[in-house]
């Protein structure tokens, strides 16, 4: 760097007050082959050149792979009316509405987003947004050991290895007790979890549909954690509750999620929208911020920030998060995507994705080498076991046009035959019946 405002004994003397001894060692916990070996950026070049560059680039990106891949993240139609509203000026330009009388739209549109969230989870309160379902997921165990001054959380392995991967990160430097219980015929075991509930549990984390797939209806275990006062967690996907049992239904305490489904693009990963509802007894323990309708002195519908409680608003130690910036652009997607599919249209998406993967279930069964896994009912995506390694499959049947789906080997030891594939209401039967007809022939080579 050319410029560095701190002195030598400015450093040393900040080095010494946190106990390091140069600044090399603040970043010691990355591999050595993560950190960049120089900073020595290449010469400017004309935009003609730069635009050759990124189209040579993009270019190498496999983009007419016909995709059933899932774990979390799926490929749904969008209506071309989200990309159009959400692309207006008076949203793309706009930030953080901390002055109310000069951001009602935007005020008006988180709103929307809220009452959205809290009829598809069937839940009385939603904030504005988080970062996505992962972080999510991590703010409502913090929220629910807040709640209940316990610190132990149950969390069944039927949840998302990603977002139990976060979860465990961002608390690793806390006192919180972990305890994961297994999946039993793809469904959160019900005897593992109850033997280890008590009067120190926070709460039990599940998810609907789970990682495998597969669908549970929770409402007895969440009867028994709330009899000893553990709250439930419930990670779901919010498209398929146009057909499952909802959170609310279930009596969970707290939803969240990936919003990813409701108009938002895979976009190679992000940005993404991480959705958070309640009952109303934890509003107050709630992350992040809440826009509220209201009315001004003559009378007039408007719209402010109710709830603040994140940590630019009120001192650090007291805030309920430090990770919890809401993603507005993204949420406005979401809400622009459920109004223009309002309740019918959900439905009828939900039953379309569902239709169409039991005939994808179907059809792949009759395969030599296919096994489909049925022991529980699924919504859109189902696990296979094949007889030959899944990342060999995978990768052959991308040389054919096909993203085959998740080799869930790659996340559970063991499970180098699995296969997590998803359908959803954008494949055509003449997609999946392809798709079967090679992954035939791949297994017969």
């Amino acid at each position: 760097m050319t410029y560095i405002p701190h002195t030598k004994e400015e450093t040393k003397e900040m080095l010494d007050a946190i106990g390091v001894a140069s600044i090399e060692e603040l970043f010691k916990d990355i591999d050595p082959g993560l950190r960049a070996k120089s900073f020595n950026i290449p010469k400017g070049q004309s935009e003609s050149e730069v635009i050759r560059h990124m189209q040579e680039l993009a270019s190498k990106n496999a983009t007419y792979l016909t995709n059933f891949i899932g774990a979390g993240f799926y490929d749904h139609y969008i209506p071309a009316a989200v990309d159009a509203i959400a692309g207006r000026s008076e949203f793309y330009t706009a930030y953080t509405p901390y002055q109310s009388e000069s951001s009602q739209g935007w005020l008006q549109s988180i709103y929307e987003y809220q009452s959205a969230i809290c009829e598809l989870m069937q839940l009385d309160y939603a904030n504005a947004s988080l970062y996505d379902g992962g972080t999510a997921l991590y703010e409502a165990a913090m929220m629910a050991i807040r709640v209940t001054g316990r610190n132990k959380i149950i969390m069944d392995s039927g949840v998302s290895l990603i977002y139990r991967t976060m979860l465990y990160t961002y608390t690793s430097n806390l006192n919180i007790e972990f305890v994961e219980t297994p999946v039993v015929h793809g469904q959160s075991s019900r005897e593992e979890i109850y033997k280890h509930l008590d009067e120190k549990t926070a709460a039990v984390i599940v998810q609907n549909p789970n990682f495998f797939g597969a669908i549970d209806d929770h409402s007895d275990v969440i009867k028994k954690a709330h009899s000893l006062g553990v709250l439930a967690i419930m990670s779901a996907y919010p498209l398929s509750l146009g057909l499952l049992k909802t959170p609310g239904e279930m009596d969970v305490d707290i939803a969240t999620g990936e919003g990813q489904s409701l108009g938002i693009p895979l976009s190679f990963g992000g940005p993404y929208l991480g959705f958070m509802a309640c009952k109303k007894d934890f509003i107050r323990k709630m992350p992040g911020r809440i826009v509220g309708a209201t009315t001004d002195k003559d009378k007039k519908r408007g719209f402010v920030l109710t709830l603040q409680a994140r940590e630019q608003h009120i001192r650090r130690e007291r805030a309920t998060s430090n990770i919890c910036s809401n993603e507005a652009l993204c949420a406005l997607r979401a809400s622009v995507y459920v109004s223009l599919l309002g309740k019918e249209g959900m439905v009828d998406v939900a039953k379309l994705n569902h239709r169409k993967s039991e005939f994808a279930k179907d059809i792949l069964g009759r395969i030599s080498g296919v096994e489909v896994k049925r022991s529980s009912p699924t919504f859109n995506e189902f696990t296979l076991v094949l007889n030959k390694n899944t990342d060999v499959v995978v990768q052959k049947m991308i040389d054919k046009g096909f993203a085959a789906g998740f080799p869930l080997g790659r996340f559970y030891k063991g499970m180098n035959h699995y296969l997590l594939v998803a359908v959803t209401e954008k494949r055509t039967k003449e997609e999946i019946e392809k798709f079967a007809e090679t992954l035939e022939k791949v297994l017969c080579d």
